[in-house]
């Protein structure tokens, strides 16, 4: 006979979703203890709870999630300490990845099926955290405005031609903090600050907080160009953000750039995980070939190797990445903002 389970991780802080796994375990389990991970993540998606869901099936191991915004993750689990729930945590961006290596809130793990499915660029090399989907910065372009095959390398977006038709997410964003660092590692600091002024003489005003009203204005064509997560684009072709989103998105162009930057999400097993043993049973289903492809699917992004089956991903096209491995991006991101502010990226 089986037994439902259900878990639910009460918190009172603002601004923090509680999301409650349940599932079903089989006779054999339910005699025993049953074993519980909690999971601190950055990502919010309904696909991700039913992965969480197989895992539970699988090998008995019950969920607990906390969701919220990367940053609200890490200050609580920095909060908490040795009292934190959180056995896994889940995070968005190499950035984002580095400040909680910094924090010393990942504990080092081996695990020789990550080693295998990881590619080893896409994580850390004492085993900290692991990359579970990938991330491409593309440009999009609306061809009524700018001719798609003037962009072939992100320098090209700093080209005179392009003054008042360039929009850009502001500073604070991870994702072109995270870009702009590996563009200093690829090129150098001196060629990467040049670029950043060339790209800011360019912007129109003012700076976006988003990736989607990005997209949405080069489609207006309140800009021409802009740089986002191509992620974002797919999920409006899809229809998830409804009719006129879709509509939108089929206006513009993808541009994946020679070579493009490619960012992660990715996750680690906590500093001080009651269940690591658990916890890193976990991260390899989410990287497997199988589990990541949901993962991966969840959010449009691309899975750890290949493309998928993603059709919106398919139709932009293949990419080459630049090759930069995620924990030397993390690396170079205090420097790469430092940078940023000071050359007029607001």
């Amino acid at each position: 006979m089986k037994r439902i389970t259900s878990t639910t991780l009460r918190v009172a802080s603002a601004g923090l979703m509680v999301v409650s796994i349940s599932t079903a375990v089989g006779a054999g389990l339910a005699q025993q203890a049953p074993v519980e991970i909690g999971v601190y993540s950055g990502r919010h998606y309904n696909t991700d709870k039913e992965l969480y869901r197989q895992f539970t099936a699988r090998t008995g191991i019950r969920v607990k999630v906390l969701e919220s915004k990367d940053d609200a993750v890490i200050e609580r689990l920095k909060s908490e300490g040795r009292n934190s729930p959180a056995d896994v945590l889940v995070l968005v961006d190499a950035a984002r990845l580095d400040i909680a290596t910094d924090q010393g809130l990942f504990q080092p793990s081996r695990s020789a099926a990550l080693e295998r499915d990881v590619p080893a660029n896409l994580r850390d090399s004492k085993g900290r955290w692991f990359g579970l989907t990938r991330r491409v910065r593309a440009v999009v372009v609306n061809p009524k405005l700018v001719n798609p095959a003037t962009i072939r390398t992100y320098a090209d977006l700093a080209n005179p031609a392009l003054k008042g038709k360039l929009c850009l997410r502001e500073r604070k964003s991870p994702y072109n903090q995270s870009l702009v660092a590996s563009q200093m590692i690829l090129r150098g600091d001196a060629t990467t600050r040049a670029w950043v002024r060339g790209m800011v003489a360019n912007v129109k005003q003012p700076f976006f907080t988003s990736d989607t009203p990005l997209a949405r204005a080069v489609a207006r064509g309140e800009c021409g160009v802009g740089v986002v997560n191509s992620y974002y684009v797919a999920r409006m072709l899809s229809g998830a953000g409804g009719a006129e989103d879709k509509r939108l998105a089929e206006q513009v162009k993808i541009v994946y750039v020679n070579p493009s930057h490619v960012n992660i999400s990715g996750a680690g097993v906590t500093r001080y995980a009651k269940n690591p043993q658990a916890a890193i049973k976990l991260i390899e289903f989410l990287a497997s070939p199988t589990g990541g492809r949901g993962y991966a699917e969840a959010n449009n992004e691309y899975p750890l190797r290949g493309v998928g089956n993603n059709p919106y991903l398919k139709g932009f096209g293949t990419f080459r990445a630049d090759g930069v491995s995620v924990e030397q991006i993390g690396s170079r991101t205090k420097a790469a903002t430092k940078m940023m502010e000071t050359n007029g990226w607001k």
